[in-house]
C-alpha cells in the first residue's frame, strides 16, 4: 500500500543542500542556460543521481502555487498606515485578498491572519512574504494553510 504524497512548507534554511542544487539546476534547464542534464548537475555540483532521485518531488514555492488559497498568519505593531502598507505589498504582488482578520491590539501588538488568492499574474509570493517581514512593525510572517 503505497502512502499518498504529503506536502510541507518550509523555508530555505531548513532544505539540505543538495535539493537546493536540483532546484537550480531544473532552474538552469528551464532557462535554456545550460541544454542538457549533465550541464546542468555540472554547473551546481552535484550528480546526475541525485537530480533524478529528487527532480519530481523539490520545486521552487512559487511554482506550483498559482491559483492557490494561502492562509498567512503575522503580529504588527500597533500603529497607524502599518496595515495598509502591508496591503499594499500583496497589492504590488497581484495577489487577491480573500479575508482579514486583526485581533485587539495588546501590548502594542496584533494578531492577524489573511487568506490571499494566487492567481497566474502574481508575482514571487516566497518574494511577497519577505518584503512583508522586512516591513518595519511586522513580525513573524508565517504559511498556515494552503488550499
Amino acid at each position: 500500500m503505497s502512502e499518498s504524497a504529503k506536502y510541507y512548507v518550509v523555508t530555505k534554511k531548513a532544505v539540505p543542500d543538495v535539493l537546493l542544487r536540483v532546484v537550480e539546476a531544473k532552474r538552469l534547464l528551464e532557462s535554456e542556460k545550460v541544454l542538457t542534464i549533465q550541464e546542468a548537475v555540472d554547473a551546481v555540483g552535484i550528480s546526475r543521481s541525485s537530480f533524478y532521485k529528487y527532480k519530481d518531488d523539490i520545486f521552487q514555492f512559487h511554482d506550483n502555487s498559482q491559483q492557490s488559497t494561502f492562509t498567512l498568519t503575522f503580529q504588527m505593531d500597533d500603529e497607524p498606515g502599518l496595515l495598509s502598507d502591508v496591503l499594499k505589498i500583496i497589492a504590488a504582488y497581484r495577489a487577491n485578498i480573500l479575508t482579514i482578520h486583526q485581533s485587539i491590539p495588546i501590548n502594542g501588538v496584533a494578531s492577524l491572519s489573511l487568506s490571499i488568492q494566487v492567481l497566474q499574474n502574481t508575482g514571487d509570493i516566497s518574494n511577497m512574504l519577505e518584503e512583508m517581514e522586512r516591513q518595519k512593525g511586522v513580525h513573524h510572517v508565517k504559511i498556515l494553510a494552503r488550499e
